[in-house]
């Protein structure tokens, strides 16, 4: 991604990108006032927390996680891949995040770019480009149908038609619930 769009991301704005399964909404998942606005945009459930897009474990501190050697084995072993992994996350601190249900959901995405994107401006919210309840948007075209000008800018990645994330959670013993099948097979 470009200078440009690592500074409109520090600066707390929010775009649209493709990741490494569909395209998302993202803004720092650090900047509690970027993430309530993307929650307003998607005019989502405010009870549901989004995934958040992370470059290597130690992001995973900055929201107060503590991994423990097995749970580091298990995403060791399974990170990067199109599978997100739900922890807990008891800080209030990040409430505005995990939404009074003391779990976050994390991924280290299956691609170069977004990574290098990720260790620059470090973990970003990125649920799907849609309205909650409706399709999420495979073209940069329909993701302008959706927000236009409310988002700060988009990236075009040609037609994103790939299957959500797996998501699991994963338990302090390493072993993992599936939550959602997706895109991975564990």
């Amino acid at each position: 991604m470009s200078p440009q769009i690592v500074k409109l991301l520090q600066e707390g704005k929010v775009g649209v990108i493709p990741t490494d399964t569909i395209y998302g909404i993202v803004g720092s998942a650090l900047d509690e006032k970027v993430v309530e606005k993307i929650y307003l945009l998607r005019k989502r459930n405010s009870d549901k927390p989004f995934i958040i897009l992370i470059s290597q474990l130690s992001d995973l501190e900055q929201c107060g996680i503590q991994l423990t050697q097995a749970q580091k084995d298990f995403l060791t072993k399974h990170w990067p891949n199109p599978l997100s992994v739900a922890l807990p996350v008891t800080s209030e601190k990040f409430r505005y995040l995990h939404r009074g249900k003391k779990s976050l959901a994390f991924r280290m995405p299956k691609n170069e770019e977004l990574l290098e994107l990720l260790k620059e401006v470090g973990p970003l919210v990125a649920p799907s480009v849609n309205i909650e309840g409706e399709k999420p948007a495979e073209t940069i075209e329909e993701a302008k149908k959706y927000f236009g000008d409310m988002v700060d800018f988009y990236i075009d990645g040609g037609r994103i038609k790939s299957k959500v994330s797996t998501l699991v959670n994963l338990s302090k013993d390493g072993i993992p619930t599936i939550l959602r099948i997706g895109g991975f097979k564990l």
